[in-house]
């Protein structure tokens, strides 16, 4: 039998976290967007919430909802602002949910409580000024030194990098390795150890008003108490952590998706030609019919991630197939949104405008649609299988997560 109805408790924290966005972010966001800015009671407010920990169990400071329910409140967040949901992609999809899969039950207590309950921040640093997609080229090192790891290197492209109090910093062990990804480790780095700096870049095409930027670490002094799994790990850590942002990406993309085509629909209704509302006319309602498409399509891709999450089977080829096309139609979306405004959607008097350069990042980061495709395309040829990890993501059971 094939469900697809949700529950009213996934309804119910869905519409909380709606109203949240609209009435206290979406205000303002206009302004801090041509800032560039991080509005400073984003962070605070959506702790208050228990949003930061949403599918966290609670005996880690989390709200004990299931992936799904994550799923439906990247839609809500990213329906108003990318900057909203950027923030559950690091702290939760890559930080959180990779101390849940890996973490010691110390580790989890004593590291990712804190992040669960919004008193810390987290992020993930993978990227390098020299290493994007091909991971094993990065150039971070971590010698051994007798209870510490000495961390050396410097990351691109952090989000939250101002903002978190914990990094999961992906660093070699061993640089001789071969394969070199076999040489990877992965360490909780917190901003406040000697020799961690950090700084914010400007001038991005979208994503205005959150917080991206660099992290760099000086001969960092790491207690291997920190250290994230065993050493040589590292690859399959971050791939797993992976697996888990793109489907905050996905599930947030399609709620850019859902906005560009409420925009449209409002505007298209509003807007009159040659004696009429342009939603009279047929390629205007072409338009409409194929956001709708990409929006219905997308969300179901999601929820089935979402669905083979709560059920503990690996789901890398379902949430790559989700991310990679969730992303390329919220970018299609908002270009159709634009067409539908005319000149007006140039401006950004209309959110199609943020929406447009929003959406574009997403189909670079946490794996470019290229990259997506070369994926699909080893599962369909039968080239690609999921292997099991020492740690898999555990499967949701309500009975755990709400387990004080």
């Amino acid at each position: 039998m094939i469900d697809f109805s949700l529950t009213n408790e996934q309804i119910s924290v869905a519409q909380m976290v709606k109203e949240f966005a609209e009435r206290e972010v979406y205000p303002t966001i206009k302004e801090y967007d041509r800032r560039q800015e991080m509005n400073p009671a984003t962070l605070p407010r959506m702790a208050e919430l228990g949003i930061l920990g949403i599918n966290i169990p609670v005996r880690y400071g989390g709200q004990g909802f299931d992936y799904i329910t994550l799923g439906l409140v990247c839609e809500e967040l990213e329906r108003v602002d990318t900057t909203l949901r950027v923030v559950m992609s690091v702290h939760m999809g890559l930080n959180n949910m990779g101390l849940l899969q890996w973490g010691t039950e110390e580790q989890k207590r004593r590291l990712l409580t804190p992040q669960a309950l919004g008193e810390k921040y987290g992020a993930f640093c993978l990227t390098e000024p020299g290493a994007g997609s091909d991971v094993a080229a990065l150039r971070s090192t971590a010698h051994r030194d007798g209870d510490d790891y000495i961390i050396n290197g410097e990351k691109m492209w952090i989000s939250l990098a101002t903002k978190a109090h914990h990094f999961l910093w992906f660093a070699k062990t061993d640089p001789s390795a071969t394969p070199a990804h076999k040489g990877i480790s992965a360490f909780l780095v917190e901003a406040d150890m000697p020799g961690v700096t950090s700084g914010d870049i400007h001038g991005k095409l979208g994503v205005r008003a959150g917080s991206t930027g660099w992290v760099n670490c000086a001969d960092v002094r790491v207690p291997a108490a920190n250290r994230i799994g065993e050493e040589g790990e590292g690859f399959k850590i971050a791939m797993s952590c992976l697996d888990n942002g793109r489907y905050t990406v996905a599930s947030g993309a399609t709620g850019l998706i859902r906005a560009s085509l409420e925009a449209s629909l409002k505007y298209a209704k509003e807007r009159h030609t040659f004696g009429e509302p342009i939603a009279n006319h047929q390629l205007v309602q072409q338009k409409i019919a194929w956001i709708q498409q990409w929006y219905d399509v997308a969300r179901l891709l999601y929820l089935k991630a979402g669905w083979l999450k709560n059920e503990g089977i690996r789901n890398t080829r379902e949430t790559s197939m989700a991310k990679w096309y969730a992303t390329d139609m919220s970018f299609k979306a908002a270009h159709e949104g634009i067409q539908i405004h005319g000149a007006y959607g140039y401006s950004d008097e209309y959110d199609v405008e943020r929406y447009l350069r929003n959406s574009r990042g997403a189909i670079i980061y946490e794996g470019t649609s290229e990259i997506h495709q070369l994926m699909q395309a080893g599962y369909a040829f039968g080239e690609r299988k999921d292997r099991p990890l020492r740690c898999e993501l555990p499967a949701y059971d309500p009975i755990f997560w709400q387990e004080v």
